[in-house]
């Protein structure tokens, strides 16, 4: 998670503006790398030896320091200065108001506890009038002033604990005053700190109160010795409960509020660290370990004295509930309050958390392009008598949807086939495939519907030569075991890989490295990050790689001079060549799953890779020469600011996740001849399941962010497959189509159908593409005279990721149309793809029926 995340979602609602402006600060260091890359790159060999002054910030960071670097560390230091300044004023004045409402609470306590120190733990019994023992306390009613004045203090307590609470929070004010006035001269946080009492005065404050109350009581017991009697009794009315109720209610007040605090200390400390580290990795500096030593951890909220401190007064809290509600049993009270403290992050966040959690989810699930009836109100038509408005319910959704039954319902009234089955059959295929089309629901939800309709119309046939009409049990059984079949597992495991290497920066590390090495000349900067994006999309799929790759161009994006066409140039070129990723692994993008399930035999990944890896790079360098073509960056933007790689040390569990990787990867391209040994590529995808799960190195909480609406979508479409060609209505098709392409040779139809492919999966979908034209392909290819059934199935899939001519043609797409700059304006529009996305589809095509196709025969495919 995002550390502008993690602060927004774990500060305290009422705190929000005295923690540290983060995201200011990342503005500020945004524009300082403009102002050095403006000035030149900087060098590692600015910083000098030389003599440094520890108390003194400025001269001691910018002190020796030449040029573009100190004027960066002039416009950023400050900055950081006045938030510690902030927080330092803040946590001050937090700390003295809650210590001294703990005092007053402790002390009011005892006073209680006072009265009758002969009967212990008199606040743990549960029912009002009763002691701890069982036995009922009768009191009686004096009707005297002492009485009623005792009968007041005995019920609430609020006389002690509101004074004390005055003086404390004037006394607090004072001290912000004082802290406000010093911090005019911030030289020295520590000095400055340890200029006041800090919480002594605070103390000193209630001592004092403690005092003069308790005087005042040794006078009011002078003046009437059977005082302590009238208060133990009013202690023992029924109200007993309630004040008990009241302790108990401020005891978890203090925990929780105590808790916050140090929670807001360690917060900001880690701020500090994340913002310093940045600043460093932008500026090529070193002043984090600087300014967090000598100035950060040395102010007075992250202090090791101050944080032991806050611990006293928690553990002390602790010890007062412990005493009064669990019978001194502090581990009880313990847990207790962690209960308490837990259910208030619950309530009080739950709502936050949950939508930072869906933006999570959000960036690593599947961009399925939601329909236009969820984005726009309801439908207007206008007339020449006005314009009319149809009813809320009707939008756009509901008249596709209704649209969609009708053609459905028709379909299966009309006698264009044989049997019923074929009929039934080609009603669900058209049905299916219009609500992908027009994703009036979302593409999940119709996978689920392809089970339900193809069980209930019966289009299921047995596999013996008589084709046997199957009931419905029979057919659940037969679509159900069809469905999870040895490519989900494979898809499973496809995802275990990507999650491992996403969730430990391994993609990133990987990628960071190679791009600072490209260079600072336009050309090769954009074919590095091209290259990067199409290798990313081998193992972390196409839709996951496009969004690494934008976060790691940013640094070129915030520094380009203004009207450089190379922001577009390099935002569309990584779209394109993530989608031209999507053909490189089996595993790279859903349709190549479905391909290999209608491969007989599926090829193994060593295959894949000899016909893949080639068409890859030739369609990226083709494409590359367009947008140096089209757009022509070199002319407006002469050099590139590098990108700086990695600094974290390797661990030990990066070196098992890649070694756990390669093995499964070499034992996905030799599956055919350890075949006898696991039997399908889907088995071996366990090994990356059992290697990261059952370490832990993925967690439950991974699994279920897998990409689930995907698998599902894999499952519908091989069930709609499975029902067509169960059906007969595969075979009748492919026999209509077969007569027209009965005189045309293999290339031709290989041309035929990419050409298809490309028109259909522009449009819609690549994975519907796939779950709609596949199966057929597979049976014309098996019906030629010269079989070559997986010849058709490998192109039209490769074909499937090289339609690419639409922002809508692809999840790289979408990612990349939303792309904007710090303006919000976005980077590019629907003509940028017409000018290159059209002609690279049209590209990546002939790439596929020439290349591709003489690989596929040199194979014997």
């Amino acid at each position: 998670m995002k550390f502008s995340h993690q602060l927004q979602f774990n500060v305290v609602p009422e705190w929000a503006d005295y923690y540290l402006a983060y995201s200011n600060l990342k503005k500020i260091i945004y524009q300082v790398e403009k102002d050095l890359v403006a000035a030149g790159a900087p060098s590692n060999n600015d910083i000098e030896s030389g003599s440094q002054e520890p108390n003194e910030r400025t001269r001691l960071l910018t002190g020796s320091i030449s040029g573009a670097k100190a004027k960066a560390n002039n416009m950023f230091l400050p900055a950081l200065d006045k938030e510690l300044e902030k927080i330092l004023t803040f946590y001050y004045k937090k700390e003295r108001e809650l210590y001294a409402e703990v005092e007053a609470l402790a002390a009011d306590v005892e006073f209680v506890e006072s009265v009758d120190p002969g009967t212990p733990n008199r606040f743990t019994f549960p029912n009002s009038g009763k002691t701890p023992g069982g036995s009922v306390r009768r009191t009686r009613t004096r009707n005297n002033s002492r009485a009623s004045r005792g009968s007041t203090l005995g019920r609430s307590g609020s006389w002690r604990y509101d004074e004390a609470l005055e003086f404390a929070n004037a006394a607090a004010q004072q001290s912000v005053d004082e802290v406000a006035q010093s911090a005019d001269n911030v030289t020295n946080p520590v000095s400055t700190i340890n200029g006041h009492t800090g919480v002594s005065t605070s103390e000193a404050t209630a001592t004092e109160n403690d005092t003069n109350l308790q005087h005042q009581d040794d006078d009011d017991n002078d003046d009437n010795d059977n005082e302590d009697e009238d208060i133990k009794s009013l202690w023992f009315e029924p109200e007993m409960e309630h004040e008990r109720m009241r302790y108990r209610h401020n005891c978890i007040e203090m925990f929780v509020n105590l808790s916050e605090l140090q929670a807001y200390a360690k917060l900001n400390c880690t701020g500090f660290s994340k913002i310093l580290k940045k600043y460093d990795k932008i500026s090529e500096n070193n002043t984090k370990k600087v300014y967090m030593n000598q100035v950060v951890l040395q102010a007075y909220p992250f202090k090791q004295e101050t944080t032991s401190k806050l611990q006293e007064q928690i553990d002390r809290v602790r010890d007062i509930y412990a005493r009064i509600f669990a019978d001194g049993d502090v581990e009880v009270a313990k847990r207790s309050l962690r209960m308490h403290l837990k259910e208030h992050m619950v309530w009080e966040r739950n709502t936050i958390w949950r939508d930072m959690i869906g933006i999570e989810r959000k960036s690593q699930a599947v961009g399925v392009r939601p329909s236009s009836a969820q984005k726009r109100g309801p439908i207007v038509i206008s007339t020449p008598l006005g314009s009319i408005q149809l009813p809320e319910f009707l939008t756009r959704d509901v008249m596709v949807m209704t649209f969609c039954c009708l053609v459905f319902v028709v379909l299966l009234n009309l006698d264009l086939f044989e049997g019923p089955e074929q009929q039934n059959c080609f009603a669900i295929l058209i049905f299916a495939s219009l609500l992908w089309a027009t994703e009036a629901m979302p593409l999940f939800v119709t996978s689920l519907l392809v089970p339900l309709l193809v069980v209930m119309l019966r289009v299921m046939r047995s596999d013996d030569e008589e084709h046997t009409r199957l009931d419905s049990h029979a057919a659940a059984k037969k679509i159900f075991s069809l469905m999870f079949s040895p490519v989900i597992m494979l898809l499973l495991g496809g995802f275990a890989v990507a999650a491992a290497m996403s969730k430990f920066h391994i993609a990133k590390a990987m990628a960071t490295v190679v791009l600072s090495r490209a260079g600072t000349r336009p050309s090769a900067v954009l074919l590095a990050n091209m290259l990067v994006a199409t290798v990313a999309s081998m193992w972390i799929s196409n839709v996951a790689a496009p969004v690494l790759c934008f976060s790691l161009i940013q640094p070129i994006l915030r520094t380009l001079p203004p009207g450089s066409s190379f922001g577009k140039c390099l935002i569309l070129g990584i779209a394109l060549a993530s989608n031209v990723g999507g053909m490189a692994s089996p595993i790279s993008s859903p349709q190549n799953i479905i391909a290999i399930e209608y491969m007989h035999p599926a090829p193994s990944w060593l295959e894949w890779f000899l016909v893949a890896l080639p068409v890859c790079l030739v369609c990226d360098l083709a494409i590359w020469a367009l947008l140096l073509w089209v757009y022509q960056p070199s002319s407006n933007t002469p050099t590139i600011s590098t990108i700086r790689s990695t600094k974290d040390p390797i661990t030990g569990t990066q070196v098992f996740v890649c070694i756990v990787t390669v093995v499964t990867i070499i034992l996905w391209c030799f599956e055919h001849r350890l075949e006898w040994l696991f039997g399908d590529m889907g088995l071996i995808a366990i090994i990356p399941l059992l290697a990261f799960f059952g370490t832990g190195i993925l967690t439950k909480e991974d699994f279920n962010n897998f990409l689930w609406t995907v698998i599902i979508l894999a499952m519908g479409g091989i069930a709609l497959g499975k029902a067509v060609e169960s059906s007969g209505l595969l075979h009748m098709i492919a026999m209509e189509v077969q007569k027209y392409v009965a005189d045309m040779s293999t290339f031709a139809v290989t041309c035929v159908f990419a050409g298809m492919v490309l028109v259909i999966a522009t449009f819609i979908s690549h994975t519907v593409g796939a779950l709609i034209i596949l199966p057929i392909v597979a049976q014309i290819g098996a019906n030629l005279p010269e079989p070559h059934s997986r010849l058709l199935v490998m192109s039209a899939a490769l074909m499937c990721s090289g339609a690419m001519g639409l922002p809508v043609s692809g999840f790289p797409n979408m990612n990349a149309i939303m792309m904007e700059d710090e303006m919000g304006q976005q980077y590019l529009n629907t003509t940028d793809f017409l000018k290159v996305g059209v002609p690279s589809s049209v590209v990546a095509c002939m790439t596929i029926v020439t290349l591709g196709y003489a690989l596929m025969s040199v194979l014997g495919w």
